[in-house]
């Protein structure tokens, strides 16, 4: 099988996919700085690039302030491609996010839709999967909304999923051929952000109320009812939130 360098492959997303791999048969190699890979100065990226028919990029930036998140997707992606090409890579994939284009006010998409380009433009077969929110970062989501004692959030719609069904859908494309396109995936059933919000919390006894705010912001975007849902010919993976929610307490405090 084939030898598959995932960047960020100690990370949420990165670390499962790397076992979906690797149960499938491939050589998948977590890269990341843990492991001696710095995409943002291309130290290790050489030699974890010999003898690799793909790359895989699920990593993400340490700081999310505009200037810093841009800059960490444009370094990161310039070296990754540069080495990659050297390295005779033949397939360069990404995860990146549902709705990244629409979201203009976001400098974090922003950035997200600059290393798409970046990509795109590398000359490297490439495929980009776009995945909706995440189950997992409901409580950042909250945390995030969080005014005194309330936590504000819009009435847009959103269509989360699990991050494992997240890894299913990046490890099939990593393992498939290049599209020189984006798929969509999503989770099975739509929520307003604030009732997905309040679910979360109510079943975690987190006691904060959630409050419909028609001017509140999703990281620094004000939202429209459908800027966070995916299109028609999204791939739907089949976890609930409510079946989801048991299996994964919070951390404890």
């Amino acid at each position: 099988m084939s030898k598959i360098v995932v960047i960020g492959g100690t990370g949420l997303i990165g670390s499962k996919v790397v076992r979906l791999l690797t149960e499938h048969g491939h050589e998948a190699v977590a890269a990341s700085p843990n492991t001696g890979v710095d995409t943002l100065t291309g130290a290790g990226l050489a030699a974890a690039f010999a003898g690799a028919s793909t790359v895989l990029d699920v990593s993400n930036s340490p700081s999310f302030a505009d200037a810093d998140v841009l800059a960490f997707f444009t370094t990161a992606t310039g070296n990754i491609s540069r080495v990659a090409a050297e390295a005779g890579v033949g397939h360069y994939v990404a995860l990146s996010v549902v709705g990244a284009a629409r979201m203009t006010d976001s400098g974090y998409m922003r950035a997200k839709v600059e290393q798409e380009r970046l990509i795109a433009d590398s000359g490297i077969p490439y495929s980009i999967v776009h995945a909706t929110q995440f189950f997992e970062f409901v409580g950042a989501i909250a945390g995030s909304a969080t005014v005194g004692d309330e936590v504000r959030l819009s009435s847009a719609l959103i269509q989360p999923m699990a991050a494992d069904d997240v890894a299913t859908a990046v490890a099939r494309t990593t393992a498939g051929a290049p599209t020189g396109t984006i798929t969509e995936v999503a989770g099975p059933e739509q929520f307003t952000l604030a009732d997905f919000v309040r679910t979360g919390l109510t079943f975690r006894e987190d006691p904060r109320p959630v409050v419909v705010d028609p001017e509140a912001t999703y990281f620094g975007e004000r939202l429209s009812d459908d800027m966070l849902l995916p299109g028609e010919g999204a791939q739907l993976f089949e976890t609930r939130f409510a079946d989801w929610l048991p299996l994964n307490p919070p951390p404890a405090r």
